[in-house]
C-alpha cells in the first residue's frame, strides 16, 4: 500500500471524520439509533483503516497493545462503577435516579456513563481481535 498515494491521502482525510462521526453516534444515541456499541465499532474501524493503509507498526504506535489491553476491562469497570455508585447512594444497582438532582438529568447521566463504558470496551475488544489476527504472520 505504500505506492497507493491517492488511497493514503483519502484515508488520512477520512480518519478525522470517522472519529467525529463516532462521537456523534455516541452522543446522539439517546435520541435515535446509535450508542456505545456502534460508536466503539466505528472507532475501531478507523484504527483498522489506519493500520491497513499505513501498516500495522504505525497503528501499534498510535494505539499500543497495552492501551488496548487496558481498554477492555476499563469499559466494564466504568459500566459496573455506575451500578456500584447507585448502590453506594442507596438505590438499586444501575438505578440512575440517585445520580443527579432530578430524574431527567440523572437518567441522562447514567445512560451516558454506561454508553461510554460500552464504547471503551467494544473498541478495545475489536482492536484486540484485529491485532491478534494481523500480528499472527509476524
Amino acid at each position: 500500500m505504500r505506492l497507493d498515494v491517492i488511497l493514503r491521502v483519502i484515508s488520512k482525510l477520512l480518519l478525522p471524520f470517522m472519529l467525529v462521526f463516532a462521537l456523534y453516534v455516541q452522543f446522539h444515541g439517546d435520541y435515535g439509533p446509535g450508542g456505545g456499541f456502534q460508536a466503539g465499532v466505528i472507532v475501531a474501524a478507523a484504527v483498522i483503516l489506519y493500520a491497513i493503509m499505513f501498516g500495522l507498526d504505525a497503528a501499534l504506535e498510535a494505539v499500543p497493545v497495552r492501551v488496548v489491553e487496558i481498554m477492555v476491562p476499563l469499559g466494564v469497570l466504568i459500566y459496573a462503577g455506575v451500578g456500584v455508585a447507585s448502590l453506594l447512594l442507596g438505590a438499586n444497582f444501575l438505578d440512575y435516579d440517585v445520580l443527579g438532582h432530578d430524574h431527567h438529568h440523572a437518567q441522562e447521566l447514567g445512560v451516558m456513563l454506561v454508553e461510554i463504558g460500552v464504547l471503551v470496551s467494544v473498541s478495545g475488544t475489536m482492536l484486540a481481535i484485529f491485532y491478534a489476527f494481523a500480528g499472527r504472520g509476524r
